[in-house]
């Protein structure tokens, strides 16, 4: 049977090694491939990026060999956009499309108008990152004020803001793959603008809502996992 590797892209501040629990949980033909991306994890030495295209461009050179194989791309957030501009870098090297595109928590590329705001596009406080942390949840309170973890921290939730708020949708060809959207019910995109994914893609599209805001992949994880393992397996067996 054809394994799947399944390269996740990280959110915002977050190393992408948030999802090597998943290891434990799906199917061993399910194979996950955290991208950790520079500023953070195992590559924290590197400057963060602050292009998402420049950062898709040179993910996809990293990514070319894991992609030779039967792959699919899931992205949360930030991880959304840069999963939507990897496989367009991945396309343009030559690699056959991922078996599915999974885009979580986030409005589509065509669909951000006020969504990051304006203030994003330039470097912003400590303070004011502090406090958009603290709206979008996920982070611990004990975390948030802990200087000396901060310290560490905010550079690269400044580069990853500043990805997001400088992001500029370019006009393709539509991906050729299924494209699944995840949604939080209570999470700042809107129906309309999860919807508007639908137009990135010619393959099959699906919107799957869950309860709760931003983080809902982690209160609802087992349900994540699972919807994963259904819209891959079938595809996997004629890959």
């Amino acid at each position: 049977m054809t394994a799947v590797n399944l390269l996740c892209l990280p959110y915002s501040g977050a190393s992408a090694m948030v999802y090597s629990r998943w290891r434990r949980k799906l199917p061993a033909w399910l194979q996950v491939r955290p991208v950790e991306l520079p500023g953070r994890g195992a590559r924290m030495g590197e400057e963060p990026l602050t292009d998402l295209q420049a950062l898709a461009r040179q993910l996809a050179g990293e990514q070319r060999l894991a992609a030779g194989t039967p792959y699919a791309l899931f992205g949360h957030s930030l991880g959304a956009l840069v999963a939507f501009e990897l496989a367009h870098e991945l396309q343009a090297l030559g690699c056959p499309a991922p078996l599915a595109l999974f885009a979580s928590g986030t409005a589509a590329p065509t669909r951000r108008e006020d969504y990051d705001g304006a203030n994003w596009r330039e470097p912003r406080s400590d303070a004011a990152l502090i406090d958009e942390l603290r709206r979008l949840g996920g982070t611990p309170e004990a975390v948030l004020g802990n200087a000396e973890l901060m310290s560490l921290t905010l550079p690269v939730v400044r580069a990853d803001f500043l990805l997001c708020g400088r992001y500029a949708y370019r006009q393709r060809p539509p991906l050729q793959c299924p494209l699944h959207v995840l949604g939080g019910d209570t999470d700042r995109a809107n129906d309309e603008q999860l919807q508007a994914w639908r137009r990135e893609s010619r393959g099959e599209f699906t919107l799957n809502m869950f309860p709760g805001g931003h983080f809902f992949l982690h209160e609802h994880e087992d349900r994540v996992l699972a919807l994963l393992g259904e819209a891959l397996e079938p595809r996997r067996l004629f890959a």
